[in-house]
């Protein structure tokens, strides 16, 4: 008998499912995800061949920026329902004798960045809503010794964070007394162990074989 020949037919695949998937992820991540905020001043910071990481959570960051200013930022631990800026403002508003709305203080927490702004004029920057109005308020935390502001800053986020760990991110053509006045300020709150924030530098290796 003949062999019965069956039809080719050539495989058809519906790609309409996985392209609603995509979609529908992309989507999800757009409305979910976090736009990262640029830094107030702009930091070059000086390399090493350093690869430990940085902490994802529980830490403070004292930036000096080029031109000798100094700035603050603070995470809100791993859960953000701790409200750790929260409560760190409103304990250096008591020291400064200022009273933060909760509007100010959601605002507050919800700003991603560091901030160099002293404290009279906190009002005036997290009421603000032009950048330039902000960065013109951005003078630099106080640390002279008639208001060391930046003391206070390091004093109640260890109050309110105890796991908090210390984190420096300095240009590297910052002035040296204004890195010595920081790690000053530093010790004077028991914090002896902190990180350098460097750009990872690469290491190249040779070989005197030829």
């Amino acid at each position: 008998m003949p062999k019965i020949k069956l039809p080719s037919k050539s495989p058809h695949i519906d790609m309409t499912p996985l392209v609603d998937l995509f979609s529908l992820l992309l989507t999800f991540f757009m409305l979910t995800a976090t736009m990262k905020t640029s830094e107030p001043a702009p930091i070059d910071t000086p390399s090493s061949v350093s690869e430990k990481p940085s902490p994802d959570a529980n830490i403070m960051t004292v930036v000096l920026a080029k031109d000798n200013r100094v700035f603050f930022n603070v995470d809100n631990g791993k859960d953000t329902i701790l409200h750790f800026r929260t409560k760190i403002l409103e304990e250096m508003g008591k020291r400064y004798n200022i009273v933060f709305t909760p509007a100010e203080l959601r605002q507050f927490e919800q700003y991603g960045t560091s901030m160099g702004v002293a404290m009279n004029d906190m009002k005036a920057f997290l009421a603000a809503k032009d950048p330039k109005v902000k960065s013109a308020l951005e003078k630099g935390i106080p640390i002279d010794s008639v208001d060391n502001q930046m003391a206070y800053w390091v004093l109640y986020t260890r109050e309110v964070n105890p796991a908090v760990q210390a984190l420096i991110k300095g240009d590297a053509d910052v002035e040296y007394p204004v890195v010595k006045k920081v790690l000053d300020i530093l010790q004077d709150k028991n914090v002896s162990r902190f990180s350098l924030v460097t750009n990872l530098r690469k290491v190249e290796v040779t070989s005197d074989k030829k």
